[in-house]
């Protein structure tokens, strides 16, 4: 590790220490040679070492976007040479600002407030509250890409927007019926502004979720979460918390160690700054877990990830984890709908919005949906 990080004196510069530090404070040392040896990282890295005066954040971001970038921030972050940031919202930024020095003058003008005060803004505001998940990255940067690709449909048509009718923009959402829905925040941000005259773009009908568990399945699943020791530990907290909580995984794999505590009462998980009472088993699980996490560094305080990725320091991908729980026989989307069904049958949709983590308006539709269709499908399905 010495000659990894070392420098042309051959010492290991002040501010690499507590990375050395981290990377040979292990238990398994074997690995971590392994991971020396042969690691894209490793070598990725050692480059980097030869100028740490220079290793910063946005130096990072000039490299490629890849996983041994992210890797190698990861373990900067976790060591404390790097300040911790909300990477996400960094992701977004940074794409952001290389998109739009990719697009011409006058849509540069008309894109950077929108994307700036339309978009960014609200996610900075997310990413504050610890609620912008990779998919919401995802989804803001699909609606300014969408957006660019209007502003160049109005070039081909010859119209300036100042111009446009609800019948141009019937015409272009006849022709991008997938794409219809990403251009409302821009449509709306523009007719505020009164850019535009008053235009309109409607949502797609919001379909009802279709697929539910019995009784029997959801407890059966719930029982093998908290008993099966065959399970690996990981899979039994996010099934167990998918079926009590009704959470998605963009929300599970965004908690941190911190957010479970214990009095000498009862065990508690705070969600959306409200403590949940924990079941004694899953209480007993989440303490198996925390115990065989490596000890957070300083620079970390007591925020760890309860269930990290392979990339220090981030959490794993809810799209590969949803996969594994399905190679387990766990199956996310029909439990978290039957949870979150049990629990706007019992609480009133106000709490439920709080208390999980999701709009009024959702919770509305929910309870709606509760009203009208549960009761029928729970009696079809006893048919």
């Amino acid at each position: 590790m010495h000659d990894l990080l070392a420098d042309s004196s051959g010492a290991v510069p002040a501010s690499l220490a507590p990375l050395e530090a981290v990377l040979t404070d292990v238990t398994n040392h074997y690995r971590v040679l392994e991971w020396i040896r042969r690691s894209p990282a490793a070598r990725l890295l050692t480059r980097l070492a030869q100028s740490p005066d220079a290793l910063t954040h946005h130096a990072l971001d000039t490299l490629p976007p890849d996983t041994n970038t992210a890797y190698v921030r990861g373990l900067l972050v976790t060591a404390g040479v790097l300040p911790p940031r909300h990477e996400n919202l960094a992701r977004l930024e940074t794409w952001l600002a290389a998109k739009l020095a990719q697009l011409p003058p006058h849509h540069v003008t008309l894109m950077r407030p929108f994307a700036e005060w339309g978009i960014v803004k609200d996610a900075r505001r997310r990413a504050a509250r610890g609620r912008y998940s990779l998919s919401a990255c995802k989804g803001d940067c699909t609606d300014i890409r969408v957006t660019i690709r209007f502003l160049a449909w109005l070039d081909d048509q010859d119209l300036h927007l100042r111009d446009l009718t609800q019948a141009h923009l019937d015409d272009w959402a006849s022709t991008h019926p997938t794409q219809r829905t990403r251009l409302i925040p821009f449509v709306r941000w523009v007719h505020a502004r009164r850019i535009v005259r008053d235009l309109e773009i409607h949502h797609r009908p919001r379909q009802l979720p279709g697929t539910f568990q019995d009784e029997a399945t959801h407890q059966a699943e719930l029982r093998r979460c908290l008993t099966d020791t065959g399970l690996p530990l990981p899979m039994r907290i996010i099934g167990a918390l998918v079926r009590l909580y009704a959470l998605p995984l963009t929300r599970i794999v965004e908690l941190t160690t911190d957010q479970f505590h214990r009095d000498a009462e009862a065990a508690y998980l705070t969600l959306d700054r409200h403590p949940v009472l924990v079941p004694p088993a899953l209480a007993a699980l989440l303490e198996e877990q925390i115990d065989q996490l490596p000890a957070p560094q300083p620079a970390q305080g007591r925020r760890h990830l309860l269930l990290p990725g392979s990339v220090p320091g981030r959490p794993r991908n809810p799209v590969g984890l949803a996969d594994q729980m399905k190679h387990h026989g766990l199956p996310v989307r029909a439990a978290r709908n039957t949870a979150l069904m049990e629990a706007i049958t019992d609480l009133p949709p106000i709490v439920v919005a709080d208390l999980f983590g999701i709009s009024p308006a959702t919770a509305h539709r929910w309870s709606q949906l509760a009203g009208n269709s549960w009761a029928s499908y729970l009696a079809a399905r006893q048919r």
